[in-house]
């Protein structure tokens, strides 16, 4: 049986990763392997981490760091720090009080939640909820088969406040891997996703499955469509991270949807650099996939990334105490960023990347 949630901060934490053990005694079996896996051997998953271990941090003492701080400009919006929270679905499997809690919780910290197309509780009372404590939270789209669909609900998310738009396309169909409760369900959705019917002979992926896929004329119709930023998460390829820019893509997210689509492809962190070159300043890239603590934000950050999305730790905390939990998740990562930038000579984000590549703080 699991145990019963939290009102208040389990006693012992000291970092975002205390939570899991936490969280893994409060949700169902079933709930916690689809939060955890990976897809297929969970390779992906494994090489996140990976990387960044394998990324080291560079001290530079002596540096007289008083009045630093985290704040960022990012699509128009003034944040406190550069820890979002990705878009993660159906968060009422892991809290009764769902992504209501997360944007509160973001929202109070000063930073951005993501809502997913797949949340459980609607746009407009999670973005309630989020001004209750600071600013909107932000948008996440999966695309919904077909233009009509996918724009009525671009239009709802506009009319609710959300001020920036991302559209996800390394998991360019969104189906549930689980048997969702009937309590939990994708309620902003005008219907379930579900693949078309291959034509007689034809493959069931390719002209069934991936017929619902956009494409990049869809992106550049879309782009058309909107008022608020547009950011394109998903980005592996820097030839992909071209493209979308020349369609007018405002941003972009290095993401492996944190391993769970296609197992083997690269470390995000590993996948970063080339498309920084790529984009050359053009746009502002964040990275998705692997962060763990804030030795991770700052690395990522070190690399070129503008603001990192974090996924399954938030969740732990939301799952162990609600808003309170996922509050202190990231307030713990942003005390660990900080630390971070102090003993290595940073006192605000822009000398992260100078101060590791060994320049003068």
């Amino acid at each position: 049986m699991s145990e019963p949630r939290l009102d208040s901060l389990p006693a012992a934490i000291e970092t975002a990763g205390d939570y899991e053990a936490h969280a893994a005694t409060r949700l169902d079996p079933v709930a916690w392997r689809y939060l955890q896996d990976g897809s297929g051997k969970g390779l992906t998953l494994a090489a996140n981490r990976r990387a960044f271990e394998a990324a080291s941090l560079l001290p530079r003492p002596l540096v007289d760091v008083r009045g630093g701080h985290t704040r960022l400009n990012l699509f128009g919006q003034t944040l406190a720090h550069p820890i979002m929270l990705a878009p993660i679905a159906y968060q009422r499997l892991f809290h009764a009080d769902g992504e209501c809690a997360s944007a509160m919780a973001a929202a109070a910290q000063g930073g951005a939640f993501w809502v997913s197309s797949l949340a459980s509780q609607t746009l407009e009372s999670i973005a309630d909820a989020s001004r209750q404590t600071g600013d909107a939270p932000w948008f996440q789209l999966y695309w919904q088969g077909e233009r009509a669909s996918t724009l009525r609900l671009t239009r709802r998310a506009e009319a609710a406040g959300y001020p920036v738009l991302m559209l996800t396309v390394d998991a360019p169909v969104k189906l549930a891997t689980l048997q969702l409760p009937g309590a939990v369900q994708a309620v902003n959705l005008e219907r379930p996703l579900t693949a078309d019917p291959p034509p007689p002979n034809g493959s069931p992926v390719f002209d069934g499955w991936m017929a619902r896929a956009p494409t990049w004329d869809d992106l550049a119709w879309l782009r058309d469509q909107l008022r608020q930023p547009l950011i394109l998460k998903g980005i592996l390829h820097p030839d992909d991270a071209e493209h979308a820019i020349r369609l007018g893509c405002d941003g972009l997210v290095v993401s492996n949807h944190g391993g769970r689509v296609l197992d083997g492809a690269p470390a995000s962190l590993d996948a970063l650099p080339e498309i920084l070159a790529r984009v050359a300043g053009r746009v502002p890239v964040l990275l998705d996939s692997g962060i763990r603590d804030g030795r991770d934000v700052f690395k990522a950050l070190s690399l070129g990334a503008s603001a990192v999305l974090l996924g399954r730790p938030y969740i732990w905390g939301l799952t162990s105490a609600g808003a309170i939990g996922v509050a202190h998740v990231i307030r713990l990562l942003r005390d660990e960023l900080e630390m971070s930038m102090a003993l290595c000579g940073c006192k605000t984000l822009a000398d992260l990347n100078m101060s590791q590549r060994g320049h003068a703080a």
